[in-house]
């Protein structure tokens, strides 16, 4: 059959054309973070889609709790996406070390980032970088300006200023205190000891010194913020015992307690769902004029998954992830979690701009149980979950939770001071 010049002519644009389609390639992201999937679908991946063309990004996240165990198992089928979202240190080392997360060391975007910020996803030598760091939470306390007002409360700076807020709310009887429960058990620990510990073991310096086992978990510094938590107990309520997260969420919200001991993650939902002015407070000192430090907490990173099929791709996404475009964007399209890149971001939400600013006043820190600490058993992490429970409750005292770690603690970690 002949085929006239005309014919052949739109068969070989056809084919051309299809040829240029399919060269468009589509990155898959993981992540746990569900709750930010449209602001990805309407604000992240326009932006970089506008600015690199054949690139396409879909974002795939899981449930929170089901992240981990459904990754490890994408990974290990070879069916995970090109891009994994990277929770802090161990779990997302782990990966690296299986060869599941590719060393981005080399990635020019790097450079953006301080070696603290980087910390979270290296090698504990630090010779190796697996994630492009995106995004640090700070704990502190959220309050219900209108209440503060009304009951003529200042805004508390030293723990006595803080009790003393404390019983002034309770002494009213409008406002439940502080809005916290025990039920969930990690609240204790992520918004209560380690939001207020870092005050009392200096933060870094003290963090550091556990790892290296030069102080324990024993010593004053590391029992004195269980001595305060121990106090907590007659501020939380009735029936704080069976009180779940969410719960401590909702008390906040609808104005029934005064104080939420808090992560900056709540911003954004509580900025929807409270009908009230609020502020925020960070830990307040022992002393007046004492040096003050802040949980300033790697929480969320990303990587490239080695078995990606389009790597270089994905290493694009990545440069644009450790931009000071995306900083900006990002920090803005979710208040409360913070960049790491060591271009400064104006924060537009006059709540969320509270918490950075305490950057600038406070040192940073994290949580003094995620690095190196928990990859035993028992796991530090969660062992302070359940210690700080007993201890609010009354169950156990300040030094006997100091003891029971600490010796669990020595029961697998030897260290390599």
């Amino acid at each position: 059959m002949k085929i006239s010049r005309l014919t052949g002519y739109l068969l070989v644009s056809t084919f051309l054309g299809g040829a240029v389609w399919a060269e468009d390639v589509t990155l898959t992201i993981e992540s746990w973070r569900n709750d930010d999937l449209a602001i990805w679908q309407d604000k992240i991946i326009p932006a970089f889609e506008a600015s690199h063309p054949g690139i396409k990004v879909s974002f795939t996240p899981s449930a929170p709790a089901d992240y981990n165990a459904a990754l490890n198992s994408k990974l290990d089928a070879g069916s995970a996406g090109d891009l994994v979202t990277c929770r802090p240190f161990d779990a997302s080392l782990a990966l690296y070390t299986k060869g599941q997360l590719a060393d981005l060391t080399g990635l020019a975007a790097m450079a953006n980032f301080s070696d603290v910020a980087k910390s979270a996803w290296q090698t504990d030598d630090g010779a190796a970088t697996f994630c492009v760091p995106m995004a640090s939470v700070i704990h502190g306390f959220i309050y219900n300006k209108d209440a503060f007002d009304a009951l003529g409360i200042s805004v508390p700076t030293t723990e006595a200023e803080f009790f003393s807020a404390l019983d002034k709310i309770k002494a009213d009887g409008t406002y439940i205190p502080m809005a916290m429960g025990t039920n969930d058990q990690w609240e204790a620990a992520t918004m209560g000891y380690n939001n207020i510990g870092p005050n009392y073991w200096k933060g870094e310096e003290g963090r550091l010194a556990l790892i290296n086992g030069t102080q324990k978990l024993t010593d004053e510094q590391w029992v004195a913020p269980y001595r305060q938590l121990a106090k907590w107990k007659d501020y939380l309520g009735d029936g704080f015992e069976a009180q779940t997260y969410p719960d401590s969420q909702n008390l906040f919200t609808l104005g029934r307690a005064a104080i939420y001991p808090a992560g900056s993650w709540e911003i954004s939902g509580f900025n929807t769902q409270a009908q009230f002015k609020m502020g925020a407070f960070a830990p307040p000192v022992a002393n007046a004029g004492d040096e003050c430090y802040i949980s300033d907490h790697t929480d969320i990173g990303m990587g490239l998954n080695a078995a990606s099929a389009h790597p270089d791709e994905a290493k694009q996404f990545l440069e644009w992830v450790g931009s000071a475009e995306f900083a900006d964007l990002y920090a803005n399209a979710l208040p409360g979690f913070f960049s790491l890149n060591s271009t400064p971001v104006k924060m537009q939400d006059p709540l969320a701009q509270e918490f950075v600013s305490w950057r600038d006043k406070c040192q940073s820190t994290i949580r003094s149980t995620y690095q190196i600490l928990s990859r035993g058993t028992p796991n530090l992490e969660n062992e302070t979950w359940t210690a700080s429970v007993n201890v609010i409750k009354g169950t156990e005292t300040p030094e006997d939770a100091g003891k029971r770690l600490q010796a669990g603690l020595e029961s697998w970690y030897k260290p390599a001071n």
